[in-house]
C-alpha cells in the first residue's frame, strides 16, 4: 500500500495495488441522447444491483467474522470471494447515503478511504474526492466544506494559478473561449463601435486573446471597443483587486496595441449603459450555470437574465458551458453524471501532467474537487454548481426569444488545427449549430452563438 494525505482534514488515505474493475452495463446504460439530454439509465435497476452488491459485502464480512478473521481485514483479505472494485463500492455508498443508512455508508466510506488516493491513478483521484463529498453530505457539512475549499486554502493567487493551469492543460476550456471569440470577431465586421457586456470576466484571459487578435488583423479598421464587466461579489477575481484590477490590465494591453478600448465595471444590471450607434454583444462564458433557475426559486434568475438580455436587442450572444446535468436531476443520477463527467476531466489531466505534480494536485483540488463537493454534498440554494446539458441550454435560449447563429466553418477549422497539438483523444464537432469539445466520447464543453 502507498500512503498519501487525504484531501481534507487529517484522515489518511491508502492506495491498494491491483487492477481496476471496469463497470458493468448494469451501472452505465447510455443512450444516443447523451449529448442532447444527459445520461440515461434505469435508476430502479441500478438501485437493485447496488443493493445486491451491498448484501454481498455484508455476507462477505459475516463469513470472514465466522472464520475468526480480523475485523479490519474482513473486506480486503477475503480470498473466498471476488473483491468488489472501489468504484462499485463508491456507488453502493451513494445509494446508502441516499437512503439514509448512515452506519452502512460510514463503513463503506472507511473502506474507500483505505483504497483510493488523491495522488494515484485518475479513477483513484476522483474517487477520493467523491468519497469526501459523500462524507460531507452524510455529515450535512457540504456547505462548510465547500466554503473552506473556496476561501481558505491555498491563497487566492494559488487558486487563480490553478485555474489558469486548468485552462491551459485542458484545452476544451480554451477552445470554448476561442469559439466565442471567433463568433464575436465576425460580429465586429462592418461596425464602427462595439459594446460587449460580460457577466464573468474572470481573469480577463478571453479578452487578452481577443485584443491581440484584433490588433493582428488590422487595428486601422478595428471599431471602438467598449467592454462592460458585471461585478459578482463571489466571483474569483475579487480577491485580487476585482474588476478594476482586471480592467487596468486590459487597458494597458490595448494601449500597447494601439487599440481604441474602454473598460467599464458595473455593480448591477440597473447601471448598464447602452449607447446609440454601438453594436451590442453579450458574452456568457461559464456563468449561467451559477444562476438559480425555477428549480431553486420562483424568481428563476437564470431565465429572467436571458429575457432581460433579449430585451436589449443584442447583435450577438455567445454561450459557453460545461455539458453535464447537475441541476435538476435526483441525487443518485447527479452522482452518476458527476462521476462520468469528472472522470473524463481527470483523464485529461493525466494525459498532460505527471501524477506526482503538485501543480496537478492543486488544479484537481481547487478547480475540480470544489465543484464535486458542491454538486454531491449540497442541496437547495447551497448547491451553486448547476450545470445543464446542451439540449436544455438550447431550449432556454429559444424560449427567451433567441435564434441560433451557427458557428462558422472558419472557426471550426481553426480549432481543429490547434486541437491536434494536444492529444488525439480530444474531439470537436459541430452539432445542432454548436461546437462540441470532448475527451474521447464524452462531450465536456459546448460553445454556441445566438441572435
Amino acid at each position: 500500500m502507498i500512503r498519501s494525505v487525504s484531501p481534507y482534514g487529517n484522515e489518511k488515505l491508502f492506495v491498494l495495488n491491483g487492477s481496476y474493475c471496469v463497470e458493468s452495463e448494469e451501472y452505465l446504460l447510455l443512450s444516443e441522447e447523451d449529448v442532447e439530454g444527459g445520461l440515461s439509465y434505469d435508476e430502479d435497476k441500478m438501485r437493485l444491483k447496488l443493493q445486491e452488491l451491498e448484501r454481498a459485502l455484508v455476507d462477505d464480512e459475516e463469513d470472514s467474522e465466522s472464520a475468526e478473521a480480523p475485523a479490519a481485514c474482513s473486506y480486503e483479505c477475503s480470498s473466498s470471494q471476488q473483491q468488489v472494485s472501489p468504484k462499485d463500492l463508491l456507488f453502493a455508498c451513494a445509494v446508502a447515503v441516499s437512503q439514509g443508512r448512515t452506519e452502512d455508508a460510514s463503513n463503506m466510506i472507511s473502506q474507500l478511504r483505505r483504497r483510493v488516493s488523491i495522488d494515484g491513478e485518475p479513477w483513484q483521484r476522483i474517487s477520493a474526492y467523491m468519497v469526501e463529498a459523500l462524507a460531507a453530505r452524510l455529515a450535512v457539512s457540504g456547505k462548510g466544506l465547500y466554503r473552506a475549499l473556496k476561501c481558505k486554502e491555498p491563497p487566492s493567487k494559488d487558486r487563480l494559478s490553478a485555474m489558469q493551469v486548468l485552462f491551459e492543460v485542458c484545452p476544451c476550456f480554451r477552445f470554448g473561449f476561442m469559439a466565442a471569440n471567433g463568433a464575436i470577431l465576425e460580429a465586429f465586421a462592418g461596425e464602427k463601435a462595439v459594446h460587449i457586456i460580460d457577466f464573468e470576466v474572470s481573469q480577463g484571459s478571453q479578452y487578452i486573446t481577443l485584443l491581440q487578435t484584433l490588433a493582428a488583423e488590422n487595428n486601422k479598421t478595428c471599431p471602438r471597443f467598449r467592454l462592460t464587466g458585471v461585478d459578482d461579489p463571489d466571483s474569483i477575481q475579487r480577491p485580487v483587486g476585482g474588476l478594476n484590477h482586471i480592467g487596468l490590465r486590459l487597458k494597458e494591453l490595448a494601449k500597447s496595441l494601439n487599440l481604441d478600448f474602454e473598460f467599464n465595471p458595473v455593480g448591477d444590471l440597473d447601471t448598464l449603459e447602452c449607447r446609440p450607434g454601438e453594436a451590442l454583444i453579450v458574452n456568457f462564458a461559464f456563468h449561467l450555470h451559477h444562476m438559480p433557475d425555477e428549480s431553486v426559486s420562483t424568481l428563476n434568475q437564470r431565465d429572467r437574465l436571458l429575457r432581460m438580455v433579449r430585451s436589449l436587442n443584442p447583435k450577438l450572444v455567445t454561450l459557453v458551458e460545461q455539458n453535464v446535468n447537475t441541476n435538476t436531476t435526483p441525487f443518485l443520477h447527479r452522482f452518476h453524471e458527476a462521476y462520468t463527467y469528472y472522470s473524463a476531466m481527470f483523464d485529461c489531466l493525466d494525459a498532460t501532467l505527471p501524477r506526482e505534480s503538485q501543480e496537478r494536485v492543486n488544479v484537481e483540488k481547487q478547480c475540480l474537487a470544489r465543484e464535486i463537493v458542491n454538486i454531491i454534498a449540497c442541496e437547495g440554494e447551497e448547491r451553486v454548481e448547476r450545470y445543464e446539458v446542451w439540449g436544455k441550454w438550447k431550449a432556454r435560449m429559444t424560449m427567451a426569444g433567441f435564434q441560433a447563429s451557427p458557428i462558422t466553418e472558419n472557426v471550426n477549422h481553426m480549432i481543429r488545427k490547434l486541437i491536434k497539438q494536444y492529444s488525439h483523444r480530444y474531439t470537436t464537432n459541430i452539432h445542432s449549430n454548436a461546437l462540441h469539445f470532448g475527451w474521447e466520447d464524452k462531450v465536456l464543453i459546448v460553445a454556441s452563438a445566438w441572435r
